[in-house]
Order: C-alpha cells, then structure tokens, then sequence
C-alpha cells in the first residue's frame, strides 16, 4: 500500500513506554534471580564464610528489583486516570461491547494468519487489540499473585512496613511450601506469557506494517487512514 494511506499517530506516550520497558527489566532481573533463589548453585571456595556473599546479593538484587515492580505497577494503575485513550482504565474495561467485537477478528488474525488484504485486519484497534486486553488484565492479576506471594515470603526477614502487610498471606495458604508454589507457577506463566509476547507483537509488525515494535520506542504508530476516520484523535487534529 501507499504510504500516504497511513498517518502517524502518537499512541504510546512517554511515561507507558517507561513503565513497559522497567517491567521488561525487573522481570528479566526477578525471574533470573529468583531461580537461583529457588535453586542455588552449590559454589565451592576457599574463602572465609564473611567473605562469601554471593547469595544475599541475589537476594538484595531480587528484593529490590521486587520493589521496583510494585512501585512501577501502582504508578501505571495511576496513569491510568490521567492518560491518554490508549493508556486509560476505560480501554482495559473488559465489559465494553468494542473489546468483544474486535475479539473474533483478532482471533482469526492470529490463528487462521489472515493477510494484510483480508478485510477483517481492518477491524484492528489502533491501540491494544481485545485480545491483548484480556491478556493484560490477567497478567495484571497474576502480578498481584506474584507481589503478594513475593511480599509474603519475604515479611519475616525483612525490617521494612511494606513486606510486612502481606504476612498474613502464608498463614492463609498453609505455609511456606505453598506459597512458593504457587510463586514458582506463577513465574512460569510470566515466561510463557512473554514468549507468546514478543512472538505476537513481531508477528502483527510484519503483518500490518504500521510499526508496532517502534511504537514502544518511539511512541508513534502508523495507522491506515481508513482505520482512524472515526477516531477521536483524529479529530482533535483536524481542528487544530
């Protein structure tokens, strides 16, 4: 297609592409460290035992990057309220009629790999497709799992308020055993959550050609003209 058939739309702003990318990081950082936590290598060295710190700096490294993720996440929950269409509570809304239409059409993109010309591509929002939504939302939920279970096993060690608020989780779950089985499972999820990730987002770049991979660099998408007619972005422009 012409390249005058797509306008450049700024859909991921500043401050989403901040919280996207320290997520990418922390749980790179917590899923490595958190491993090694879970299975230690057995390290052998002639030195003295004070010398020896290797594994409370893993530790330290986890906590801290445990605490980034949480504070990451509640300054995301905030923007929010206070972004833009594509970064608002209100596209993430699952009970919204949209979400659901634009379900089956992305369905069939990702499954049956429909082509750039087939006319239910053209049903693609500009910003988070419905499927993605969902997915969201419950990888959302699954962070919670993730820094309630974290949080909780961590209460007993730590000094700090915060960890402390979430000791009553292991009691809940029967005790430590649990609890970190269900932190382990979770962590997986996060793995195979982020595969099919990276796959998806590659796979509709290359599908739709609209920049899907730079957006989250750049901010800006190039979106097919007859795609935006309608949208409110789009004529906000026009008055200006």
């Amino acid at each position: 297609m012409k390249t005058k058939n797509f306008k450049r739309v700024m859909v991921w702003e500043t401050p989403v592409r901040f919280f996207h990318w320290i997520n990418v990081l922390t749980i790179i950082v917590l899923t490595v460290t958190g491993f090694i936590i879970a299975s230690p290598p057995a390290l052998h060295s002639s030195a003295e035992a004070t010398n020896l710190h290797l594994f409370g700096i893993v530790r330290f490294i986890h906590f801290g990057a445990a605490y980034i993720f949480f504070f990451n996440m509640i300054l995301r929950l905030y923007w929010s309220l206070v972004g833009n269409q594509f970064a608002s509570w209100r596209a993430f809304w699952p009970f919204s009629r949209k979400i659901w239409n634009n379900f089956w059409y992305v369905l069939k993109i990702d499954i049956m790999l429909l082509n750039e010309d087939h006319p239910d591509v053209r049903n693609i929002s500009i910003g988070h497709n419905s499927i993605a939504i969902l997915s969201y939302l419950a990888l959302f939920f699954l962070a919670l799992i993730q820094v309630f279970t974290g949080f909780a096993l961590y209460a007993d060690t730590s000094g700090w308020w915060l960890p402390k608020l979430f000791s009553w989780v292991v009691p809940l779950f029967g005790g430590d055993f649990m609890v970190r089985t269900i932190h382990h499972i979770a962590t997986w999820i996060f793995i195979l959550f982020s595969l099919i990730h990276v796959y998806l987002v590659f796979y509709h770049d290359w599908l739709e050609g609209r920049g899907e991979v730079s957006s989250m660099f750049g901010g800006y998408k190039f979106v097919r003209e007859d795609r935006v007619k309608k949208s409110k972005i789009i004529k906000k422009e026009k008055k200006k």
